[in-house]
């Protein structure tokens, strides 16, 4: 099970999208409801390494399981 980038909590910071071993992270096509870029993982990639959830600096952005309900993903 892959985790998951809460749209309208993410900042855009992107050292999620560094840190990632398989480039499952990718940037959203919009602002977010605060106003700020976003990322979304693709659940098909995901590995569900944890390394997002280690250097993610912004609080509740990253939740440790699949919830689809919760990113916003671009088709």
């Amino acid at each position: 099970m892959s985790h998951t980038i809460v749209t309208n909590i993410c900042e855009g910071v992107a050292d999620c999208v560094d840190a990632c071993p398989v480039a499952c992270i990718h940037p959203g096509p919009s602002k977010n409801t605060k106003g700020t870029d976003w990322y979304w993982i693709d659940f098909a990639t995901c590995i569900d390494c944890g390394i997002c959830l280690q250097v993610c600096p912004v609080e509740g952005a990253i939740v440790p399981e699949e919830r689809p309900s919760l990113q916003e993903t671009p088709e």
